[in-house]
């Protein structure tokens, strides 16, 4: 399938996680470069699995495609782009100044800010400077689950606003030297992203409710912020072959009234669909059949018996075992898209059901947890979410009254800036995040927690936080200082990997969990999500996406999981208290 007639050098994918956005990316990319375009392919999610899709190992320099020659992709990743970033505004000091004011520049650059603004830089050299990408007619970028994307799409104008008002030169991010001599290259970056001969923004969504909702939120803002050249592609819709299949036909019906009720902003935009695929998408090959008559075709006539991995328990069998302990934190992790937010709140329904206090909570900016309960309420269970803008206003506030209290005028003000900074927001949600689980001491907590890279970043800066809280305020929370404790005890914290029966889910997930170790913090089970196995299926694609289910059920009850249980595939989509209660029943 042809995306794009006329395509713009520069193609932003983004969307809900889980929708498809890499697949899409990568086969717009292959297209292009097949009709001899030099592309380079560019992911900015700090948990891309492009690596896995390409079928090609690649780091933070554009790495050649072996079976395309015009094709060259490469993954932003925030750690080795800080790493860099570091020792390019520390690196020209050395021999120059003190050991000790050296070590102090390092410090200073030794932040989870740093991580972001970092990635960003890089993000900007590629977008803003013509030069660094000359050799390419297209560079397609692969973007992060969207609430990630907003926030890196906005940074331009947040940092070149902190940048004027700044008068001393310093910031969270340490000197700010570097900083300013990188502002003509963050304006031409803004000045690309909104111009529609330049940069398309692509939204990709599947034909479900929530992923074009979300699709049409990003739409609104990101047309706020000039960025008005907008494609949308609908990805995995469905279309019924055996018509006396009940699953097959609820399937069908589910993305047909989800299309039917698409947001007004979404229906003016050109638009692409991509049909469901029997089984997943890795290499080259099964991305060039992405979107055409082949990449669905099968013999309807050859049954295709499913091989179900026996003895997977429900995730209801293991409720009583997460309540034992009669209060805690319970943590749904995850790739973005995998359902989070519903193993959550129906975690949450089960432990309120059984008569505990339980508040849900949620760090994802693209969160969704209000409409997994359809507006309806259960006694003992409350529900929140941590919003950045409240959150990083009392943090401001806070600040401001302790450290600013004895502060004279100029001191205050310098004080003022660095809080106008974007990377206060990242201190305050985490002190939000910090402070719900200390909650868990006295009832239970269950965070729907943002997508796997993001998280992981997230409880990363748990180590780093001492030196940058320690700037502004004279002691640390004890909150805080408990954190890290209390995510690795298994008696109070338990964390549930949540999945997909397929590739790169499955594989984000070990990545997540071999993570989680590295930081001492111990998966109490995974859940795997959708699953179609247990299913009395009929229709031919579905029974072949059953079968192909099955390695990676038994990839992670093999290698990966010590504790792991299933959620079938609901005919009913699980919003409200009925349905969420029907993913955790018994029977």
């Amino acid at each position: 399938m042809k995306f794009f007639a006329q395509p713009t050098r520069n193609l932003f994918f983004t969307g809900k996680g889980g929708v498809g956005k890499t697949s899409v990316a990568c086969a717009t990319a292959v297209q292009l470069a097949d009709v001899g375009k030099k592309v380079l392919l560019v992911s900015t999610d700090p948990a891309s699995n492009l690596d896995e899709v390409l079928g090609v190992a690649l780091g933070n320099h554009p790495t050649p495609i072996p079976a395309i020659p015009t094709l060259m992709a490469m993954n932003l990743d925030p750690e080795k782009s800080a790493a860099e970033y570091r020792e390019r505004m520390v690196g020209p000091y050395r021999g120059l100044l003190p050991e000790a004011a050296v070590r102090s520049m390092e410090e200073q650059f030794s932040g989870s800010c740093t991580l972001e603004i970092a990635a960003f830089d890089e993000f900007s050299r590629l977008l803003g400077d013509p030069m660094a990408t000359a050799e390419f007619d297209h560079v397609i970028f692969d973007t992060a689950p969207t609430g990630h994307t907003l926030r890196l799409l906005t940074l331009p104008s947040a940092w070149d606003g902190f940048m004027e008002q700044n008068t001393t030169g310093t910031s969270c991010l340490g000197p700010l030297a570097g900083l300013q001599s990188q502002q003509k290259l963050y304006q031409a970056s803004v000045e690309s992203l909104s111009n529609p001969a330049v940069t398309t923004l692509v939204l990709v969504a599947r034909a479900e409710a929530s992923a074009l909702r979300e699709a049409a939120r990003t739409s609104g803002e990101l047309a706020e912020l000039g960025v008005r050249n907008q494609h949308l592609v609908v990805n995995g819709v469905f279309q019924a072959f055996d018509t006396s299949d009940p699953y097959a036909v609820a399937l069908q019906q589910r993305g047909e009234a989800a299309m039917d009720a698409m947001p007004d902003v979404l229906k003016t935009l050109p638009r692409a669909i991509v049909p469901l695929r029997p089984a997943g998408i890795l290499g080259i090959e099964s991305l060039r059949r992405l979107g055409t008559l082949d990449d669905v075709s099968f013999d309807p006539a050859v049954e295709v018996e499913a091989e179900p991995v026996a003895g997977l328990p429900l995730l209801s069998e293991w409720i009583d075992d997460l309540v034992a302990p009669g209060h805690g934190v319970i943590l749904a992790m995850g790739k973005g898209g995998v359902g989070k937010t519903t193993v959550a709140a129906a975690v949450a329904v089960a432990i309120a059901e059984r008569g505990y206090e339980v508040h849900l909570s949620t760090t994802d900016p693209a969160a969704h947890i209000a409409a997994a309960f359809n507006n309806e309420h259960l006694p003992n269970l409350t529900v929140s979410r941590i919003d950045p803008e409240v959150e990083t206003a009392k943090y401001s506030v806070e600040v401001l009254g302790k450290a600013g209290a004895n502060l004279d005028a100029p001191g205050k003000a310098l004080l003022e800036e660095d809080l106008r900074s974007p990377c206060t927001e990242e201190i305050a949600v985490f002190r939000a995040f910090a402070a719900a689980v200390a909650d868990g001491t006295n009832k239970f907590v269950v965070l729907d927690t943002a997508p796997t890279g993001h998280t992981v970043l997230l409880l990363d800066s748990a180590l780093a936080y001492h030196r940058e809280v320690t700037r502004q305020a004279s002691e640390m929370p004890e909150f805080v200082q408990n954190l890290l404790p209390r995510l690795r005890d298994p008696n109070f914290t338990r964390v549930l990997i949540v999945t997909l029966p397929e590739a790169t889910p499955v594989h984000e997930a070990a990545a997540l969990q071999r993570d989680l170790r590295r930081a001492e913090i111990e998966p109490y089970a995974w859940i795997i999500n959708q699953v179609l196995s247990t299913l009395p299926l009929t229709d031919p694609l579905l029974k072949q996406r059953q079968r192909h289910e099955q390695k990676y059920l038994r990839e992670v009850r093999e290698k990966h999981a010590s504790r792991v249980a299933i959620i079938p595939w609901q005919m009913e989509p699980p919003v409200g208290l009925q349905a969420l209660h029907r993913l955790i029943r018994s029977e």
